[in-house]
């Protein structure tokens, strides 16, 4: 198995991580709902009335009521890979807004997507795209079902994200312990090879930060969002180990609380009325 295979995450795992947490995941999903809500706010600067949309990667639901609320007209899908995320999806919905619209729920992979060719205007997916193991596969996928002058726009996580964390489990063993990000500027040549017309990308850097690394991990399991990759120790970890990485993590501590690093990466593209080589669009919100 190459290096770069091992750092992809193991599918299979994944969703069972993802199923096990449904029922706890609203409870820690801080940086979720946040880049959510900012990823919904960009809708409000776009002129599109979407009569079908698709939440690839929806999870709990938790842009749901942002759609519909910019879409009200609009027939919404949302898509997981983990089925019981999608029941916490339904429990979100008044009976009446079940029985009048409902939010038609699919189980299903992004890089496999169970849908007809050209049916959505929208596709939206709200850090998502990190867990899938080929980005052209699924931008190719994602290319097929928008209809012509369709959108995506999505987020997902870059390279630095969770840097403290890699840093200091690399100090500790060879094993791969954090799931690996895709750098904004990959992720923006994809879109072009994929066709995608206009393509936009820029990121900033959010910061979370936590009591002690125990808190850190255990929030990261609440989601679903553990070392999943393929890559990992079969075995436990062992408590010297994990007393290491806990030692390790000091080296980052301000005003008595340590930092988790989290790069956002946001992105959206149209399907153009004809396909043609275009260039991609970096922007960095500022940042130096």
């Amino acid at each position: 198995m190459s290096i770069e295979s091992d750092l992809k995450p193991d599918k299979r795992m994944m969703r069972q991580a993802f199923e096990r947490a449904a029922n706890t995941y609203d409870a820690a999903a801080v940086i979720q709902r946040e880049v959510s809500q900012r990823l919904l706010e960009r809708l409000d600067y776009i002129n599109l009335e979407p009569t079908r949309l698709l939440d690839v990667g929806a999870g709990t639901g938790i842009s749901i009521a942002g759609l519909k609320q910019r879409y009200p007209a609009a027939n919404i899908y949302a898509l997981d890979i983990a089925r019981p995320m999608l029941l916490e999806t339904r429990k979100k919905q008044g009976w009446w807004q079940r029985l009048r619209r409902p939010v038609k729920l699919i189980t299903g992979d992004a890089e496999s997507l169970p849908l007809a060719d050209a049916s959505m205007d929208l596709l939206f997916s709200n850090l998502a795209l990190q867990w899938c193991l080929d980005l052209e596969k699924t931008f190719n996928e994602f290319r097929r079902v928008l209809k012509p002058g369709g959108l995506l726009m999505f987020t997902t996580f870059g390279p630095d994200t969770l840097k403290e964390l890699r840093s200091c489990w690399s100090q500790v063993d060879g094993y791969t312990h954090v799931n690996n990000f895709i750098d904004m500027h990959d992720i923006g040549d994809a879109l072009v090879r994929n066709y995608f017309a206009d393509p936009v990308m820029d990121m900033e850097l959010m910061t979370m930060t936590y009591k002690d690394v125990p808190g850190l991990m255990r929030d990261l399991k609440t989601i679903g969002a553990h070392n999943v990759t393929r890559g990992r120790s079969r075995k436990l970890t062992g408590k010297g180990r994990l007393q290491a990485v806990i030692a390790a993590y000091e080296q980052f501590r301000r005003d008595n609380v340590l930092p988790v690093s989290y790069e956002v990466v946001y992105g959206h593209a149209w399907i153009a009325e004809e396909t043609s080589a275009q260039s991609v669009h970096v922007a960095f919100d500022g940042l130096k």
